[in-house]
């Protein structure tokens, strides 16, 4: 066998491989002979079908299978000599001339073959011992309490029917019956009967509510709205509609009061039962938010302390993906580069560096998780499924049975656990400082790209 390296630019690296007619056959007769005593053919007792007629019969196929064995396990021990590592599948380049692959196969002729890979670069990892970072925490205030309460109340609280001749302002409740047309034809879905709608709680199309401002009971308007460009239905998504709407009755919202019987009406037995509860969400919320933002601090020192051109094909995947989401989200919301004060040339340079950053610190964690032996178990998976599972009520079987015949899916599930694992890995190690702040300050929306 020959080997003969033909690139190596940076990453990349490419080798022409030649492997002798001979060394091939040998193998072909070695299955050929291995099958013996497995193979049934008339007119031969078992295990004396000469290797010469299983060569005649079945040579063609074996020799396919024999060369891919070959050719795997060939490009495996290049790699491993070299020490690579690689950072997406080979990609090797077979011969093409229909004579010379009939030649191949039937051990008359060397094979040829060309394989490219792209590897990962050493990475040296910093000592996470010298890392500083802070850990802010918000306790949970009688104001943060009683504001939380009030939002549950709201979305709780009764309706009332306004006087006679009242029109439907925001925030009232109105009830509607409606059917809907696409260039004058009935389409399904598109009709209700008796639908409470509250105005402002954006729970139909765009535009939609915002039409029945100031009707009264009793009315009948024609509301033009448009469908979402990614609307569900796709034979909706973009069209325009017309729905002939009559509003049958007009409630005004009223104050719901925090009370023990408020709190029954929760499931819950007393009004002090129910701030119990409350207070505990919001701890869960604080600590979530907490998790976060240590999280993101944590994976910016990591970028600050590892600098490395990464694999150029794993950066434009990931930029791909990003891309194609961001385009989607643009074209659905109708808005335009210049809308966000950027163009695209502009943007895309911002997200190639986000997709640069991803990649390195994809990179990274899986070094510290391979060389700390950070693992994920298959019961830390088994329970992230049903955690899943728990998230859609009736539906558990379906979601069981879904990850159980995914792998990519499950994978998607591994990815998360074994992140959070090698974050808790380093925190272990790192200085790790805690900072009092406010509710407002531990929950405010970051404007950098990267934090998203």
């Amino acid at each position: 066998m020959q080997v003969n390296e033909t690139l190596s630019e940076g990453l990349k690296h490419e080798f022409q491989i030649s492997i002798p007619a001979a060394e091939i056959d040998a193998k072909v007769n070695e299955r050929l002979a291995g099958m013996k005593d497995k193979v049934r053919l008339n007119g031969f007792r078992p295990g004396k079908v000469p290797v010469a007629h299983l060569k005649k019969v079945y040579g063609k196929s074996v020799a396919a299978e024999t060369l891919e064995e070959t050719i795997r396990e060939t490009n495996q021990r290049i790699f491993n000599e070299r020490g690579f590592r690689l950072a997406n599948e080979a990609k090797v380049t077979m011969p093409t001339d229909q004579a010379e692959i009939e030649g191949i196969l039937d051990g008359k002729k060397d094979l040829n073959y060309s394989v490219a890979i792209e590897v990962v670069p050493p990475i040296e990892l910093a000592d996470f011992k010298t890392f500083k970072v802070e850990k802010q925490v918000a306790e949970v205030t009688d104001a943060d309490l009683d504001e939380a309460m009030k939002r549950v109340a709201d979305q709780s609280r009764p309706y009332a029917a306004k006087a006679e001749g009242a029109k439907a302002e925001k925030d009232d409740r109105v009830t509607v019956s409606f059917k809907g047309t696409i260039d004058g034809v009935a389409f399904d879905g598109g009709t209700g009967s008796d639908i409470p709608v509250v105005l402002g709680s954006n729970s139909f199309i765009p535009g939609f509510e915002d039409q029945l401002i100031g009707i009264g009971a009793g009315e009948t308007r024609t509301l033009k709205v448009a469908f979402p460009k990614n609307y569900g239905a796709a034979n909706l998504a973009g069209k325009d509609a017309e729905f002939e709407t009559t509003a049958s009755l007009i409630e005004a919202p009223q104050e719901a009061k925090i009370d023990d019987e408020f709190a029954k009406t929760l499931g819950l037995e007393s009004l002090d039962k129910l701030k119990d509860a409350m207070r505990e969400r919001l701890t869960q919320e604080y600590a979530g938010a907490t998790r976060q933002r240590l999280k993101r601090e944590l994976l910016d020192r990591l970028d600050e302390t590892h600098k490395f051109d990464p694999p150029e094909s794993l950066v434009n995947d990931e930029f791909d993906l990003m891309w194609k989401s961001i385009n989607a989200e643009m074209e659905s919301s109708g808005k335009t580069f210049a809308d966000e004060d950027t163009t695209e040339e502009k943007a895309k340079e911002d997200y190639r560096k986000i997709a640069d950053r991803r990649v390195r610190l994809g990179l990274v964690l899986s070094e510290i998780g391979d060389k700390n032996k950070i693992t994920v178990t298959d019961d830390e998976v088994s329970r992230a499924v049903i955690e899943r599972a728990r998230q859609m009520p009736g539906r558990e079987k379906e979601v069981w049975d879904y990850y159980r015949s995914n792998p990519g899916a499950v994978a998607q599930l591994r990815a998360p656990i074994f992140e959070d694992k090698v974050v808790d890995f380093i925190l272990e190690l790192a200085q790790v400082t805690e900072k009092k702040v406010s509710r407002e300050e531990l929950l405010k929306e970051e404007d950098d790209k990267d934090a998203a």
